[in-house]
């Protein structure tokens, strides 16, 4: 029952995460604001905002998820049966909550675009998402092994840290590090099988997550170990 409920969570909030999304830009496009630099502000804001949403959205829901890496880090490091529920059930829902989420969108609003694109060549489209993948995955690993105390400060460096991640890459591959909710766009748009969706969008963040996972238990972890157990003497 408990597994059950964890899907329905996912499924749940990966549809209302593509919905955020959308409801953003097209609250920031009413406001009608002018100066370029008022309009990232208040989009930035409100993606802040946004992110501090679905973390407390996700502890109210005891794990729920909208992004297939994050389960997937934490799966690495589990047993096999979580891994194997992780991989062949989790992430499936999740994107089915992707694509699901996405039809309403169309059919629900209009001129709401198609969701992010590759503007790269296909390899240094899959180096950016896999090196902006590596970096939230090992900051997100980092906060939830070193960094002990407020769930708000921790929510808040990483909302920063994923929103400084997201506008270094919109330009080139829209800077997503979200395997599922790219799916739901790209599935709209009849692409989802081609190979530069799977390499850009699945492969290289995948492969990234892996890395970062595996790098910070032979470098990282060792040394908060460590850490942690002279302060513990020296208590």
């Amino acid at each position: 029952m408990g597994r059950a409920r964890l899907l329905v969570s996912d499924f749940v909030v990966s549809f209302m995460w593509v919905w955020s999304g959308v409801l953003i830009k097209q609250f920031s496009t009413y406001l009608g604001l002018n100066h370029q630099p008022l309009l990232e502000i208040v989009k930035a804001t409100l993606s802040v905002m946004n992110m501090f949403f679905f973390a407390w959205l996700g502890k109210l829901t005891h794990g729920g998820a909208y992004n297939p890496l994050t389960i997937l880090a934490d799966a690495i490091s589990g047993d096999f049966s979580n891994f194997l529920f992780c991989v062949g059930a989790r992430i499936p829902t999740q994107v089915i909550g992707s694509i699901t989420g996405v039809r309403f969108i169309i059919n629900t609003l209009s001129g709401v675009g198609s969701g992010p694109r590759l503007n790269i060549d296909i390899h240094r489209g899959a180096l950016t998402e896999g090196f902006l993948t590596f970096a939230i995955v090992t900051i997100s690993l980092g906060l939830a092994s070193k960094l002990h105390g407020s769930f708000y400060r921790k929510t808040w460096i990483s909302s920063i840290s994923k929103l400084t991640l997201h506008i270094l890459g919109s330009d080139l591959t829209g800077g997503c590090m979200n395997p599922a909710s790219v799916m739901g766009w790209a599935y709209a748009r009849g692409d989802h099988i081609t190979k530069e969706h799977i390499l850009v969008y699945w492969l290289a963040p995948i492969e990234a997550t892996l890395l970062a996972v595996w790098v910070f238990k032979l470098l990282v972890k060792p040394a908060i170990e460590e850490e942690t157990s002279t302060k513990s003497k020296s208590d």
